[in-house]
C-alpha cells in the first residue's frame, strides 16, 4: 500500500514538473534590438508639421507559440532627450515642455491582451491595453499590434494617436508663442527584437 502512494506521488511530481518544464521552454524572451527599431513622433504647428525621431529606446517581450500565440510580457523604453527634430531649438523646447531633467524615460508596459487574430503561419494582429507614461503622468492606453516571427526576431508594428495635454504637457511654442504646435500627435513604432 505504501509503494503504491509513493508510486502515485512519484508520477504526479514527475508529471507536474514535466508540465512546468514544458511551459518554461515554450515562452521565449525577446530584447529590443534598438539599431533596427523605429519610433518617431509626428505632430503640427501653425508654421509647419514636424516629427521626432528616437536615437535611444529599449525593451522586452515574452511570447508562447507553441499551439497558440500569446503575448505575456511587452515594453519598451524611450530616453526622453534622445528623441530629435534635426533642429537643436524645437529639441529644447520639447525637452523643457517633457520636462527631461526630471523624467528621463517615455515608459510603456503590457497589462492585458484583448485578442490575438492569426493572419498567416508567422503573422498576428494583437489588441492589447498598457500603461504608457509621459513626463510622469501615467495613462492606460490600447493599442493595434501587427506581429510577425522571422526566425530568431520578433517585429512589432503599430501607431497611436494622443494628445499631449491628456498626460499634462502643454503643446510647445516657439518665437515668442507665435509659432505654437498643435496639441495632437501620432507615435508610429516599428520595433524589432531579437531572440535571448
Amino acid at each position: 500500500m505504501s509503494n503504491t502512494i509513493k508510486s502515485t506521488v512519484f508520477y504526479i511530481t514527475t508529471l507536474f514538473v514535466s508540465l512546468l518544464y514544458f511551459q518554461v521552454a515554450t515562452a521565449q524572451t525577446y530584447v529590443l534590438n534598438n539599431t533596427s527599431s523605429e519610433l518617431e513622433v509626428h505632430g503640427t504647428s501653425s508654421l509647419h508639421d514636424w516629427e521626432l525621431i528616437t536615437e535611444e529606446q529599449s525593451g522586452k517581450a515574452v511570447v508562447e507559440n507553441s499551439g497558440d500565440f500569446a503575448i505575456t510580457s511587452l515594453s519598451f523604453s524611450v530616453k526622453a532627450e534622445s528623441l530629435k527634430s534635426g533642429k537643436s531649438g524645437m529639441d529644447k523646447n520639447t525637452y523643457k515642455a517633457l520636462n527631461t531633467g526630471k523624467y528621463k524615460t517615455i515608459d510603456f508596459n503590457l497589462t492585458s491582451v484583448s485578442s490575438i487574430e492569426k493572419i498567416s503561419e508567422n503573422s498576428f494582429k494583437a489588441t492589447v491595453k498598457g500603461d504608457l507614461t509621459i513626463s510622469g503622468s501615467k495613462k492606460s492606453i490600447s493599442l493595434t499590434l501587427n506581429i510577425k516571427l522571422e526566425g530568431a526576431k520578433l517585429l512589432v508594428e503599430g501607431e497611436k494617436p494622443l494628445k499631449m495635454t491628456d498626460f499634462g504637457i502643454e503643446p510647445p511654442k516657439a518665437l515668442l508663442g507665435t509659432i505654437k504646435t498643435g496639441d495632437a500627435i501620432k507615435i508610429i513604432f516599428k520595433s524589432v527584437y531579437n531572440k535571448k
